[in-house]
């Protein structure tokens, strides 16, 4: 595991480095969102397709989808219970809010999970972040920062946000065509998992990117300490009694609970400047969970309990 994240440390300095010396002629952000909407509108999609289309759908993915969820929501209750006894603005609520419950699931639990687990896990990745995660961010994240951002926001209607997600289209095509039986011819499968190849890669330079260590203050630690030790190290344990509630497969437990474990989201950026909430202060808990990750994702791996 150790190894692993090293390699992935190269990529995402690769990222950071990009970030600071790339040709000045076009913004570093604009370099960025290139990266990202690549992987968002075309390599991710095509992965989805690829993988739920020929991945079995069974009683199993339902219980993958429930204990996502039982791990956003504990994280959202604790993060709510805190928040009300920690002096905070209302955009620092929404800001903590977020970062507490969302997990960067695709973004690095992909490249974790698949190197270390294998590319039987891309299955299960897909189906914690896109049959929970994203739905839970498209409707109730987005609500949330509507209802902590500034004033005067518009009205946002989260299932017009959920038809936005190119992602979640390519999920319910595949679903369809894997229910319906239908054969993927081999040029297909071929075309999907090349465009696939480069999600991986591509996300950990977008994440290396996207890290702001400017964005880490003194003054942040006190509100950056419970998103860590939620994210990292409650949330995890809920996911993994969650999981054994249900009684998920050894292996398939264990995956679950690594992407239980991953740091914050980075995508939350994104909505923090759209709703007015304290980027500065989400990007330091992107940056800071990032690290301590470093630390806490081998230990789950090799010392989880009972997997």
């Amino acid at each position: 595991m150790l190894l692993v994240l090293v390699q992935m440390g190269l990529l995402i300095a690769c990222g950071f480095a990009w970030k600071q010396w790339a040709p000045r002629h076009i913004p570093a952000l604009a370099h960025r969102r290139a990266l990202t909407d690549l992987v968002f509108f075309i390599l991710l999609p095509a992965l989805v397709l690829d993988v739920i289309w020929g991945a079995p759908i069974d009683g199993t993915s339902l219980k993958i989808s429930l204990t996502a969820f039982s791990g956003l929501l504990t994280a959202g209750i604790i993060m709510w219970c805190l928040l009300r006894f920690i002096k905070t603005t209302p955009e620092q609520k929404g800001a903590l809010m977020l970062a507490a419950i969302f997990p960067n699931v695709t973004y690095l639990g992909l490249p974790v999970t698949n190197q270390v687990l294998g590319s039987w896990s891309n299955a299960i990745v897909l189906q914690y972040d896109l049959f929970a995660c994203t739905p839970a961010l498209m409707t109730f994240g987005i609500l949330m920062a509507h209802y902590y951002g500034g004033a005067g926001q518009h009205k946002v209607h989260p299932l017009k946000e959920l038809t936005r997600v190119p992602p979640l289209w390519a999920v319910v095509i595949a679903l369809l065509l894997n229910v319906l039986h239908v054969p993927r011819p081999e040029l297909i499968h071929h075309t999907l998992s090349t465009l696939s190849g480069g999600v991986v890669p591509l996300m950990l330079i977008a994440l290396g990117m996207s890290i702001r260590w400017d964005s880490l203050r003194l003054r942040y630690l006190p509100l950056l300490l419970p998103v860590a030790v939620i994210t990292l190290l409650l949330v995890p344990i809920a996911v993994f009694f969650t999981g054994g509630w249900f009684d998920l497969p050894a292996d398939i437990a264990l995956a679950v609970v690594l992407l239980a474990a991953m740091p914050t989201m980075v995508f939350g950026v994104v909505i923090c400047e759209r709703y007015q909430l304290d980027s500065p202060l989400y990007a330091a808990a992107v940056t800071l969970t990032t690290l301590l990750s470093v630390v806490t994702l081998p230990l789950w791996f090799h010392y989880l309990p009972g997997v």
